[in-house]
C-alpha cells in the first residue's frame, strides 16, 4: 500500500472507483498490488507537463495485467454526450477503477457525475458531495456542467421538483 502514500492526492469516491491527479511510472506498476484491475486517463495528448503519453501510459497499464481507457477531455471538448459515453466504457471495465487526469479535477467531476447519477443523487447534492470529499471544482464551466448533466440524467431531481411520472 505504499503507492497509496506516494499519491497523496487520491480519493477514493467508493470502492470500484478511486481518483488521483497524474500517477508516475512507478506508481502505475503498483496499482495492481493496491487492488486495481483498470485505470482511466483523462489526459489529452500533448498536454502540459505531461511525463508519460497516452500510448506510452497504456503499455505500461497493460504490461502490470490492467485494462487502460483513454478519455481525453478537455474544458473545449467536455460535453453530456463526452460523459455519456465514458460511463459507457466505466461500466464495461473490471473494477476497481482508478482514473486520473494531472490534478484529479477532470477525472474527479467525470466519476462524480457518474456515481451521482447511480445513486440518484441531484446536480446539488453532487457539488455538495464532491467538496466535502476534497474536490475543488473552481472552473465555473465544469461545476455547471456538473451540476446539468446530474440533473439531467439522475431521478433525484425529478422527484425533487415534483415531476416524478410514474
Amino acid at each position: 500500500m505504499s503507492n497509496r502514500k506516494a499519491m497523496s492526492n487520491r480519493k477514493a469516491l467508493n470502492d470500484q472507483i478511486t481518483v488521483s491527479g497524474q500517477p508516475s511510472e512507478s506508481e502505475i506498476l503498483g496499482l495492481p498490488d493496491d487492488g486495481f484491475r483498470s485505470v482511466i486517463n483523462f489526459r489529452t495528448t500533448g498536454e502540459d507537463d505531461q511525463p508519460i503519453g497516452p500510448d506510452q501510459e497504456r503499455k505500461l497499464v497493460e504490461s502490470a495485467g490492467m485494462k487502460y481507457v483513454h478519455v481525453p477531455v478537455s474544458m473545449d471538448t467536455i460535453s453530456h454526450d463526452t460523459v455519456d459515453q465514458f460511463r459507457q466504457q466505466l461500466e464495461a471495465l473490471p473494477k476497481p477503477v482508478f482514473a486520473h487526469c494531472k490534478s484529479g479535477k477532470r477525472a474527479g467531476a467525470m466519476t462524480m457525475m457518474h456515481v451521482a447519477v447511480e445513486n440518484d443523487m441531484s446536480g446539488e447534492e453532487t457539488l455538495a458531495k464532491a467538496e466535502q470529499m476534497g474536490f475543488e471544482c473552481d472552473v465555473p464551466e465544469l461545476k455547471d456542467l456538473v451540476k446539468s448533466y446530474v440533473d439531467q440524467r439522475s431521478d433525484a431531481s425529478t422527484v425533487q421538483s415534483g415531476n416524478a411520472s410514474d
